[in-house]
C-alpha cells in the first residue's frame, strides 16, 4: 500500500469517527487497522495486533473501541453459531461462509439485490433492514486434510 493510500485510509476512518461523534485516537485507529488487516478476527487476536503496533493498550480499551465502532457502523460485528464475536471493516451488505472444521470465515457477496437482499415470507410488522446469512461448509484446506487423514476403522 502506498503512503498516499495509507493517508487516505486514515482520513476516511478519522472522518467516520468524527461523523459518529467519536474522538479520533491512536487506539481507535490501531484497532480499525488491525481489523482491516485481519478480517473476521476475534477480539483477542485484534488486541494482540494492536499491542504489537502501540506497545501498551488494555484489553478493555480494545473491546471498548470495537464496541463503539461497531455501534456506529464503522466496523461490523458478526457472531457465527458456536464462535466468539468476530469483527470486520467491510460494513456493506454481504454474507459469510464459515468452515465447520477450522472456523475460517470469508465474505460472500449478497445473494440477491440490495439490503436486506432476502425477503421474509411474513415480516410480522417489523421493518426489516438486514438479513444476516452464514453459509456453512468445509473449506478447501480442511477438505485436503480430510483426504490425507485415514478414517478410523480403515
Amino acid at each position: 500500500m502506498s503512503e498516499s493510500e495509507t493517508n487516505q485510509g486514515l482520513n476516511d476512518v478519522s472522518a467516520a469517527l468524527r461523523a459518529a461523534g467519536l474522538q479520533v485516537t491512536a487506539q481507535r485507529l490501531a484497532v480499525y487497522h488491525a481489523v482491516k488487516a485481519m478480517p473476521h478476527a476475534v477480539a483477542d487476536e485484534i488486541s494482540h495486533a494492536v499491542r504489537l503496533e502501540l506497545g501498551v493498550i488494555s484489553r478493555q480499551a480494545v473491546y471498548d473501541a470495537l464496541n463503539a465502532m461497531s455501534e456506529h457502523g464503522i466496523l461490523r460485528r458478526i457472531q457465527p453459531a458456536g464462535s466468539a464475536a468476530r469483527y470486520e471493516h467491510r460494513v456493506d451488505n454481504h454474507h459469510h461462509l464459515a468452515c465447520r472444521k477450522c472456523g475460517n470465515v470469508i465474505d460472500i457477496n449478497c445473494a440477491v439485490g440490495e439490503a436486506p437482499c432476502l425477503v421474509a415470507e411474513h415480516d410480522h410488522g417489523y421493518q426489516i433492514d438486514e438479513a444476516e446469512v452464514i453459509y456453512w461448509g468445509v473449506c478447501p484446506d480442511c477438505q485436503k486434510q480430510q483426504k490425507k487423514t485415514p478414517q478410523a476403522g480403515q
